[in-house]
């Protein structure tokens, strides 16, 4: 854990009457509130390769506000991707159209992080307007990959289960991107373990089925995850945060559930990693999710409490009273919205508004603000 953070429970963490717009410090990087956005897949690319919708749709959250803005999951490998036109981070190409947005998003006092991630056994599919399920052989779907053969469901590709040298290659492929966006000036990496993408897919039981080391028990069965944190953050600057994100429970019984979540995260922060973000879900068809407003809040909080670690809460999250509820309680230490950004780009300037927090809007938008 960061000695940067110092984690309590309930209004003592400051004295503001908004604990949303208080900063928060994370090893050398200081966030000027508590409002993320999170990793969105925009499926908006050609051979991985960020566009100007990327500067647009990142760059107007940080305009708008939020103090840290987290570019969607960026593939460590082409085989990697989700859809063929993911965001990708396997290339030297990759490098500079990012670096654009990130400049920009730090010129306008935000944050700028990426997630890191490989698709696993859901690669090679389709965007979600044109199609669902694996590509079709007309659409050039490349060959996947997972810990064991056991396709995610029906219309999905067999995955090839890797060996441990290709594992290795994984790994290595994730130090890699990891330099590559120190390069790109991002000064936070998310690890994508969550969603049933490979990072996970080596969690759960329900994915992963090895009799190697890399299966069996809780231990080995993070084993990829530990060498894939250890690989980065022997790379990445001491003085930047590690975030790793997890689903906190697969929805289904055997599967992966909160208990293993806090054991691993234990484990994260020996290994150098400064913030749990608390998703959950993914893995299974099978899934029953409970929906509601902060359903996954609960995760964020446990982990919290019982793995010592900070955290971010993600999931229906809509109003700032709510995510203001959320940190004041000491729920979680970070609240991440996807959804109510796509809807409104400039949330925290309304939410400051809400709450009775004058915060500084940009010059150029300063005659609107009332």
């Amino acid at each position: 854990m960061s000695q940067s953070v110092t984690i309590t429970n309930g209004a003592a963490e400051a004295d503001a009457a908004s604990h949303l717009f208080t900063p928060l410090t994370l090893r050398g990087i200081t966030l000027r509130n508590r409002i993320v956005v999170s990793p969105m897949c925009q499926y908006s690319c050609e051979d991985g390769l960020a566009t100007d919708w990327h500067l647009v749709h990142l760059g107007s959250r940080a305009v708008g506000g939020a103090a840290l803005v987290i570019a969607e999951a960026a593939a460590v490998e082409a085989r990697g991707r989700i859809s063929p036109e993911d965001l990708g981070i396997w290339d030297e190409k990759h490098i500079e159209p990012l670096a654009r947005t990130t400049r920009f998003i730090k010129a306008q006092g935000s944050v700028a992080g990426i997630q890191l991630a490989h698709a696993g056994r859901k690669a090679a599919t389709y965007r979600p307007w044109s199609g669902s399920g694996g590509l079709r052989p007309e659409d050039k779907p490349w060959q996947i990959v997972g810990p064991s053969a056991l396709p995610f469901d029906e219309g999905y590709q067999k995955p090839h289960e890797l060996s441990k040298a290709e594992i290795g290659e994984i790994v290595q492929a994730f130090r890699q991107a990891a330099l590559r966006s120190k390069q790109a000036e991002f000064e936070v990496i998310e690890l994508h373990a969550a969603h049933g993408y490979l990072l996970h897919e080596f969690l759960s039981p329900l994915s992963n089925q090895r009799q190697d080391e890399y299966g069996g028990s809780l231990e080995n069965r993070g084993r990829f995850l530990m060498e894939v944190t250890k690989a980065v953050r022997s790379v990445w600057p001491e003085e930047l945060p590690l975030f790793v994100r997890i689903s906190a429970s697969d929805w289904v019984a055997g599967g992966w559930d909160i208990a293993e979540s806090v054991e691993l995260c234990r484990e994260l922060a020996r290994h150098g990693v400064d913030l749990i973000d608390c998703s959950s879900g993914g893995n299974s068809p099978a899934q029953q999710i409970q929906l509601g407003p902060s359903y996954q809040v609960p995760f964020a909080e446990q982990v919290r409490r019982e793995a010592a670690i900070p955290t971010m809460a993600v999931g229906l999250i809509y109003e700032p009273e709510q995510a203001n509820q959320i940190i004041t309680e000491g729920q979680a230490d970070l609240v991440a919205l996807a959804r109510e950004f796509l809807r409104d780009p400039y949330w925290p300037l309304h939410a400051a508004k809400v709450l009775g927090q004058d915060i500084k809007w940009p010059d150029q938008y300063l005659r609107a603000k009332r």
